[in-house]
């Protein structure tokens, strides 16, 4: 399976902006799924994360209560509501697929998508 992330953008701060991450086939439904991100010159970093079965989900303090995250595994895709961005959400988002537990781990999550880049400006 292959994963591929999209909708980052240029916004400035206080937008928002509404990221997918598509799988390229249908066993993406038993899937968790994360969203992470790496700023320039800091590691990759969780974000937020959704159980497969689209009822359990995590985020970062730093997200909380700005973002939302989403699936519709119909439509094998994930989504990433970002609300009241800020500068400090600059960074590229990676989606992942996994698994294992918790959420919030890197090491839990097998399939990796390719980022796409979120720039907010003040």
């Amino acid at each position: 399976v292959q994963l591929q992330a999209s909708g980052g953008g240029l916004v400035q701060a206080g937008d928002s902006l509404r990221l997918s991450c598509t799988a390229s086939r249908g066993t993406f439904s038993t899937y968790n799924v994360g969203w992470f991100r790496q700023a320039p010159g800091k590691e990759r970093e969780f974000v937020a994360g959704i159980h497969w079965n689209g009822v359990s989900t995590h985020y970062a303090d730093a997200v909380k209560d700005r973002f939302t995250i989403s699936r519709d595994n119909a439509k094998i895709t994930v989504y990433l509501r970002m609300n009241s961005l800020k500068p400090e959400d600059t960074a590229v988002y990676y989606c992942a697929q996994g698994r294992r537990f918790p959420l919030t781990s890197m090491t839990n999550y097998d399939v990796w998508g390719p980022g796409t880049h979120v720039t907010v400006s003040s």
